[in-house]
Formats: C-alpha cells, sequence, structure tokens
C-alpha cells in the first residue's frame, strides 16, 4: 500500500473509533468533515465540504476519556497530536472575537496577578453567595435539562491561522437517566457556520455511561460534597487530565462546564464556585463580554502548559453566569504570540423539559 493509501486508511479508522482526545460532540463533527477534506487533497480529489446523507444522520461521537460539554460548555483550546502525520490542529474552546461583530479586544491583563487572583476570590464568594439565593426548579430521573446558547468557534483549517465563524445558536438537550446510556442526549444547531443546522443528532458514546464526571445528573451533582476544599479533592482525583494541559487547568475547565450545562442544587452551585476561588492562578478580569455582547466581570485562568486561556463571564448586578471564552496565549506554529480569540458562547435559556426536542416556556429552569 502506498503512503497515500495508508494515510486515509488510518485517517478513517480514527473516524470509526471513540475520540481519544477532549472535543465537544458538534465540534468533532465539524473536525470529521474537515478532516474528510484533507483525506482528499492527499488523494487529489475535490474538496468542497458539504456532508453526505450518511453523515447528515450520523451520531455526534461524545469523545473519550472526558466529554467536554456543548458549551458548548467551556471549551479549552488545545493541541491535538492524534491526527499525527495527516493533521496537527489547535482545537478550539469559547471566547469572544476580537473586534467586528464579536465584541471588543480582550481587556489589557497589565495589573499585578497577585491583586488580581485576591480580587477573583472575593468575587468567587460572592457569586457563591448570590447562587445560594436562587430558586432552581429539580429534576427527574426521567427528564431532560435543556440549554440554549449562542456560540461562535474556530471555523480555520487545522494548519491554518484562528478564524472565526458567525454566531449560531445551539441548543441541547442532556439525559438526566442515572443508568448507564450511550445516548447522552441531543443537541441542534442552526444560523450560519451551524454545524448540520437543523438537524437534531443524538450525543452518543461507544460505552454505556453512568452518572457521574460524564454524564452528570441532577441527582449525581446533588451527592457531591458541598465543603468547598473536599470537592476540590474530589475533582482533582476524578478530572482526566488532557496531553500538555496541567490538572489544575482541567478542573477549572471542568467546573466551567457543569455551571454552564448542567442545573443542580444552589448549595453544590456555590460550592463549585468557591472551590474555583480555591485553584491557583484565578484572576478576575474587570470587563469581560460574552458572544451576546453582554458585558460582564470575568474569572479567568491561564495554563502554561497547553498556553490557554478560559474565561467565565458574570453579570455585573446578579451575579449570574452568562457565558464563556476562551484563548490561545501563544502558539509559534501559527505565528500566535497574544492571546488569540478561539471561541464563545452566551448560554440564553436554561430549564428543565420532559422530552428531548421540547423547549419550556420563558421563567422556568434555573
Amino acid at each position: 500500500m502506498n503512503a497515500d493509501g495508508r494515510r486515509t486508511e488510518d485517517a478513517l479508522e480514527l473516524l470509526s473509533a471513540p475520540a481519544e482526545w477532549d472535543l465537544p460532540p458538534e465540534r468533532h463533527l465539524h473536525h470529521k468533515d474537515v478532516l474528510m477534506q484533507q483525506i482528499d487533497r492527499d488523494l487529489g480529489h475535490a474538496t468542497t465540504p458539504k456532508p453526505s446523507p450518511t453523515q447528515a444522520q450520523a451520531p455526534a461521537q461524545a469523545p473519550a476519556p472526558r466529554r467536554r460539554f456543548t458549551r458548548p460548555a467551556v471549551l479549552v483550546p488545545l493541541v491535538s497530536t492524534v491526527l499525527a502525520g495527516a493533521l496537527a490542529v489547535t482545537l478550539t474552546g469559547t471566547g469572544i472575537g476580537t473586534g467586528g461583530t464579536h465584541g471588543p479586544a480582550p481587556t489589557d491583563r497589565a495589573a499585578t496577578g497577585g491583586a488580581r487572583a485576591r480580587t477573583a476570590s472575593v468575587t468567587l464568594n460572592r457569586i457563591a453567595v448570590a447562587a445560594m439565593a436562587r430558586d432552581v426548579t429539580p429534576v427527574r430521573d426521567d427528564q431532560f435539562v435543556y440549554v440554549r446558547s449562542l456560540t461562535v468557534s474556530n471555523k480555520g483549517t487545522f494548519d491554518g491561522p484562528v478564524q472565526l465563524g458567525a454566531p449560531h445558536t445551539m441548543e441541547t438537550w442532556t439525559s438526566q437517566d442515572p443508568r448507564p446510556i450511550k445516548t447522552l442526549g441531543w443537541m441542534r444547531e442552526s444560523g450560519k457556520d451551524a454545524v448540520m443546522p437543523g438537524e437534531t443528532i443524538p450525543i452518543e458514546s461507544t460505552d454505556a455511561v453512568p452518572a457521574g464526571i460524564d454524564h452528570p445528573t441532577y441527582a449525581w451533582l446533588s451527592s457531591l460534597p458541598t465543603n468547598p476544599d473536599a470537592l476540590l479533592t474530589r475533582l482533582r482525583r476524578e478530572v482526566r487530565v488532557s496531553d500538555g494541559e496541567s490538572r489544575e487547568q482541567a478542573v477549572f475547565s471542568l467546573i466551567g462546564d457543569l455551571l454552564s450545562q448542567t442545573l443542580m442544587p444552589p448549595r453544590n452551585t456555590a460550592a463549585l464556585y468557591e472551590a474555583a476561588a480555591r485553584i491557583p492562578g484565578v484572576e478576575e478580569i474587570p470587563d469581560a463580554v460574552d458572544v451576546a455582547g453582554r458585558h460582564g466581570i470575568g474569572i479567568t485562568r491561564e495554563d502554561p502548559s497547553s498556553a490557554t486561556r478560559d474565561e467565565w463571564i458574570f453579570d455585573r448586578h446578579s451575579l449570574a453566569f452568562l457565558g464563556a471564552r476562551g484563548f490561545i496565549t501563544h502558539d509559534a506554529r501559527k505565528g500566535i504570540t497574544s492571546d488569540t480569540l478561539t471561541g464563545s458562547t452566551a448560554v440564553l435559556r436554561r430549564s428543565v423539559v420532559d422530552r428531548r426536542g421540547e423547549r419550556a416556556a420563558a421563567g422556568t429552569g434555573g
């Protein structure tokens, strides 16, 4: 077999196998399509990126070992070496554009790190107190958590610069079934640069996943320690760390995922914020803006190990979670020497519904 044939066979094998990198389901589908374009280029074929009918019906595979929520949820940009000789890509996280329709450039972060860290700790504890005062609708095991978000992500090629797509709507219905299940939920995107617009796609795992970090139901979240130190110890023990990522950043990102894409009792939400305040390197940014253009307080952590920075955004007055954004801080291969936005999300609605595809009335949920 020639080199191109072997390379294509290896790539196709990767497509059919469980993903071993930390990537949300909708981006897995996107990069799957880009990978097929790369294969076409290798073989000298045309590369018009149109999903086939089979692709359009394909389920979104939940990546292993740790499923990132559809922040999406709060994704960490990272460099994936899984595709070895065929591809090299900086995967996207959440963020907000730098100018144009995506919002202003990232805030100047020239203040001393110590002062920002002390302020972040105080602010996160204020946010925890505010979370305790909110009403949250309990979720039964036979129900779904519905989240509607506005999101924007990197649609650039694997070996090219970051190119943010257009903001579009993402809806997810996350199953609360505590049993080990393969279909963890459903997702649908709409708008320009959406993945398979209008298609309701199952979020699936190769193996059945019980309630836990990879399948965080309301009941499981309710069982977590509410003592922030005990909670942080547990998360540090159970979190799965991606290649090149520090354990502290993996925990920070996991907390962001849970806060943005699930529902849980107020005491557990407060404990997550208090735990985040204890993670070294967490800092406050006075002004941050989500993809919906809402300004608020930013809580961020930069990870030198993976050359990424995650940021959570909160309403200045209610201290409610608004959204998140993420950055690559440097990448010599792409010529990136300072914060470069890779994606963003703004949570617009979060509620409890009885069936997938159902949208709750305004004012329900948490």
